[in-house]
């Protein structure tokens, strides 16, 4: 009988074979059944699955995808590391305008989409209006204009939702206790 060599880092890096040898000593010695059924079992499972419904998940995510009216440029980076990278670049807050605006441009700095262009295009107007108006009216709240922007050009904010601010932020966290 000859001995088996493990000297492998990983089980995966070991040649088959090794491993039917390995197999074939140790139904020499056991008086074990080896079945092959947990390799079968898998592909039963595969077959069960109807033909067409990988097919119809990627015709829903297509068409999805489709409807987005902007897209945005972060990736896999969520926009709070997006917005935690810029402050480190430039030294100050990120706000929920200056985000879009890194967040829906190409790399060479035009707006991913025309929509997003023209949402942008708005976005800097409101803040430019609500600006004059800050100036010679002092009751105005400069820390809120942001938000009111966003949600006179964009609508209001979905439920349990805060726009440009990516997943996991609710209002409450963002707006406080008594949130929109």
């Amino acid at each position: 009988m000859s001995m088996l060599l493990i000297n492998y880092e990983s089980w995966h890096q070991m040649p088959d074979s090794n491993k039917n040898q390995a197999l074939d000593n140790i139904k020499e010695r056991f008086a074990l059944e080896v079945s092959d059924t947990y390799i079968k079992k898998p592909r039963r499972e595969i077959a069960k699955c109807p033909a067409g419904d990988a097919e119809d998940r990627e015709r829903v995510g297509t068409s999805s995808r489709q409807k987005q009216k902007f897209t945005h440029t972060a990736g896999s980076k969520s926009f709070a590391c997006v917005a935690e990278a810029e402050e480190l670049s430039s030294g100050q807050k990120v706000g929920r305008l200056q985000l879009f605006d890194i967040t829906h441009r190409k790399k060479d700095r035009s707006p991913m989409t025309l929509e997003a262009g023209e949402i942008m295009e708005k976005l800097k107007d409101k803040k430019a209006e609500y600006e004059a108006i800050a100036s010679s009216d002092s009751s105005v709240n400069l820390g809120d204009i942001d938000n009111r922007i966003i949600t006179e050009v964009l609508g209001p904010e979905r439920y349990g939702r805060v726009r440009i601010q990516g997943s996991g932020v609710n209002p409450t966290q963002y707006f406080g206790s008594n949130s929109q």
